[in-house]
């Protein structure tokens, strides 16, 4: 009887509560087109007169076209911007107002005020939570040019060469393994991603990773490769926190190696990695500033701001970020644009076997490099082509005048695309021409320079261009001189593939086979 009284009580309190969701239900769907129609609104007004789609879908805006074909969506705003004598676009990504700059001169603007009050470059849309707050892009002013200054001897011609030496034995050893694996197809992607990796562990911090500490760092990368890609979801089993705790890991282990450097340049040891360089610039800049003999002695001087161990770990690891995918991707597409231009590979194969002799079993000397003139305009010409990373995404702190009648709003994401600005001024600019940086009445990459963005402008210009070149050009030199290969195209191989810089759509699927009679007997000198 209990159980009938209280199942009747239910049913009424139910049916109460139904009958308040039917009264309530015209005033809740007018308060949800009212916020829909406000957003509508407050979109509209921020859209000004820049070209954009006109209505977006409440809060979500145009995220799915987003994920769900990426170069559609880039290319559809690249036609709104190319309809406006202001060369940017507009739309709506899940509750951000979001402005793309095709031009140039638009994008220079952007690039030279990454400041407090105006622009912050963003590598990741919660890169604060993934990368740490000390990352490198997230410095201004006088902080970021002290940190560059003392970044800035790990890039002079004496580092550069030796990391070249180091360079070219990890890429003798991986396309070795290539062939020798014997597959009759292979899908170049995952191995360039994975010799990338071992060419930046031995690069920046070789002599310090053991083979065990190698393998760990690389299970702990692919982590923050997933996670890169995922919902920022910081909940234990999500990909998001799996990459937020290997990034962790990582900066721990670089510190670590860190530490390890600093003792040997103490001792004066030679630099053979390039956080040895780093510390040996540190070492001398703290023997600079310690204090005459004294009694009682005054203590060692506090690091400098940013260059902790720890923090210097953490630069490593953007550096590390910073050299992997855009490195693979230009890799790739290296040899995509040279199978399907057989007149540029013999030139280039010409031109390094002129330079450099395989069966010599030496490695190519800086001098040697710097030769090799038609290879590097191959280079330069594969950046421009397909810039690796397409888009440079700044946030956006107070309102800024892009134009006279184009203000972005405070809280707004820009996305000044370097892809789109290498499609300007050039001549042909769509046709993949080398020659465009290497015959001399041309000079494009001087006539054209403002359009020529691959690795900014402005105080957060790439530091380690020529170091991503210098790999890039010696790849092409030992790639094309060492192997044979051809390209096995389908319908659609070369369109974009955004992951998150971009790749050919098949992985760039190739067979391999050797090319010479013994690949060359490399070591250090």
């Amino acid at each position: 009887m209990y159980f009938i009284t209280q199942l009747a009580t239910m049913s009424y309190n139910m049916s109460d509560i139904w009958a308040i969701l039917i009264l309530a239900a015209p005033f809740v769907a007018t308060l949800v087109a009212l916020v829909i129609l406000i957003e509508q609104i407050t979109y509209l007004k921020k859209k000004s007169v820049a070209p954009g789609p006109t209505l977006v879908l409440p809060f979500l805006g145009n995220v799915t076209g987003l994920i769900r074909n990426p170069e559609k969506f880039w290319d559809d705003q690249a036609d709104y911007a190319k309809s406006s004598p202001l060369g940017i676009s507009v739309n709506y990504i899940i509750g951000k107002f979001m402005v793309f700059t095709r031009d140039s001169e638009m994008s220079h603007k952007i690039f030279a005020n990454v400041r407090p009050d105006a622009f912050q470059m963003v590598g990741h849309p919660f890169g604060k939570k993934l990368f740490g707050e000390h990352n490198m892009i997230n410095l201004y002013g006088q902080e970021h040019k002290d940190l560059r200054r003392r970044i800035a001897p790990n890039f002079t011609p004496k580092a550069l060469a030796t990391y070249s030496d180091i360079q070219q034995l990890v890429i003798l050893k991986h396309l070795t393994r290539w062939v020798e694996n014997n597959d009759p197809k292979v899908a170049l992607r995952v191995l360039a991603r994975d010799m990338n990796l071992e060419t930046s562990q031995t690069v920046f911090v070789g002599p310090y990773l053991d083979e065990e500490k190698r393998e760990g760092f690389k299970v702990d990368y692919n982590y923050f490769n997933v996670g890169v890609l995922a919902l920022p979801i910081d909940i234990p089993g999500f990909a998001f926190r799996n990459a937020r705790l290997a990034v962790e890991r990582l900066v721990e282990r670089l510190t670590r190696c860190v530490e390890e450097s600093k003792k040997k340049m103490v001792e004066n040891e030679e630099p053979t990695c390039l956080v040895d360089y780093w510390m040996q610039g540190m070492v001398n800049e703290e023997r600079e500033l310690q204090q005459p003999l004294q009694f009682p002695p005054s203590p060692p001087p506090p690091p400098p701001p940013n260059c902790s161990n720890h923090q210097i770990g953490a630069h490593m690891f953007d550096f590390l970020f910073a050299a992997q995918d855009a490195s693979t991707s230009a890799l790739l597409w290296a040899v995509t644009l040279l199978d399907s231009h057989p007149e540029v590979l013999k030139k280039v194969r010409e031109e390094v076997e002129s330079i450099w002799k395989v069966e010599s079993n030496k490695l190519i000397t800086p001098e040697q490099l710097v030769s090799m003139k038609y290879t590097q305009a191959v280079a330069r010409e594969v950046v421009r082509y397909r810039a690796p990373a397409t888009l440079v995404p700044h946030m956006v702190h107070q309102d800024f005048q892009l134009a006279e009648n184009f203000t972005i709003p405070k809280g707004s994401i820009v996305f000044p695309s370097v892809y789109e600005s290498s499609f300007q001024g050039f001549s042909e600019p769509d046709r993949f021409d080398p020659d465009r940086f290497y015959l001399e009445e041309r000079r494009e990459d001087q006539v054209y320079k403002r359009n020529y963005l691959v690795f900014g402008s402005g105080a957060h210009q790439c530091v380690g261009q020529r170091y991503a070149l210098n790999l890039l050009v010696l790849f092409i030199a030992m790639f094309t001189s060492l192997i044979d290969f051809k390209r096995h195209r389908t319908e659609g191989c070369d369109d974009l593939n955004f992951c998150p810089t971009i790749c050919p759509k098949d992985d760039c699927l190739v067979s391999l086979s050797k090319r010479c009679a013994n690949f060359p007997a490399l070591s250090l000198p």
